[in-house]
């Protein structure tokens, strides 16, 4: 019982630490709480099911599809909405709020689009799943460990040993440093925005091989997602990976022994503690800027 939960744990904590990474990604480098990445999340799921259901496409190819265009989503998005507020050196509260904008137009677009109805990309009859010390994973739950493994450390050495990468860290320690030597910072917030929705998107994708599609999916993992990020250290890859695991493995562990509808408290629960206890997050990192 303790290692299916831990197991459980596991695998919604790399889902969590993808959205994390992708939020974290995009805050480095803007500094604003980006909300709408939570429907960018639903967005990669929507895109997923028009591409393998709707069209017949083949679901590898509509995997990538779906990811590059949620990029792509994100990348409008800023371009559309953040940057003239940048232009205009709007203060940090007016992006928040249009980032509430933004999710509130994008989750009901995807409502008239699909309807307001469930939807699902699983298909085929359930195949029953394999045992491993007493605890039972599925194909599809071994593909999303997988895939959120691989897209994790993809994204943590394109950040460490990629000339971009290098250079989405120069603008998050310092954006005025980083354009004396000529980085230039709009060019490293377009490319924070496509990486970052494309993971969201990803993560959108992985999570309803398992559960179902529906408009407001994007508000919980949001939520999630930031609440990771925060127990990491906010700003931090590493503790974006780390705070999503820990997160999924404490959730699971919590319903052991109340009622699994105290879930999402007992990740509130969690963030309160840690902002209490640890204001660095896991990864002892401050809320400005990241320390690899």
């Amino acid at each position: 019982m303790l290692l299916q939960l831990i197991l459980n744990g596991v695998i919604a904590g790399s889902i969590y630490a993808l959205i994390a990474l992708g939020f974290t990604t995009i805050y480095r480098t803007v500094r604003f709480f980006h909300f709408a990445h939570g429907v960018v999340y639903a967005t990669g799921a929507y895109l997923a099911y028009t591409f393998a259901i709707s069209l017949g496409i083949n679901p590898i190819i509509s995997f990538f599809l779906a990811a590059l265009l949620a990029g792509l989503v994100g990348v409008l998005v800023d371009q559309l909405v953040y940057r003239p507020l940048r232009k205009r050196k709007a203060p940090n509260l007016v992006f928040l709020i249009a980032s509430f904008g933004i999710f509130i137009f994008i989750q009901n677009l995807l409502q008239l689009i699909y309807g307001a109805q469930i939807l699902t990309l699983r298909t085929g009859p359930v195949k029953e799943g394999h045992h491993f010390l007493g605890a039972v994973i599925t194909n599809t739950q071994i593909l999303i460990l997988v895939v959120s493994i691989a897209l994790c450390l993809d994204l943590w050495l394109f950040v460490k040993k990629t000339k971009l990468g290098k250079a989405m860290r120069a603008v998050a320690d310092d954006r005025i440093a980083a354009s004396v030597v000529g980085i230039n910072p709009e060019r490293i917030i377009l490319a924070a925005f496509a990486v970052g929705s494309a993971l969201a998107g990803a993560a959108g994708i992985l999570i309803s091989l398992e559960t179902n599609i529906e408009p407001t999916m994007g508000m919980n993992a949001i939520l999630k997602g930031i609440i990771a990020s925060i127990i990491g250290g906010i700003g931090s890859i590493p503790g974006a990976m780390f705070g999503g695991l820990f997160l999924g493995i404490a959730e699971n562990l919590g319903i052991w022994k109340i009622s699994a509808g105290w879930k999402d408290c007992i990740a509130f629960v969690i963030l309160i503690v840690f902002l209490l206890f640890r204001p660095g997050g896991i990864m002892g990192v401050k809320s400005e800027g990241e320390r690899l």
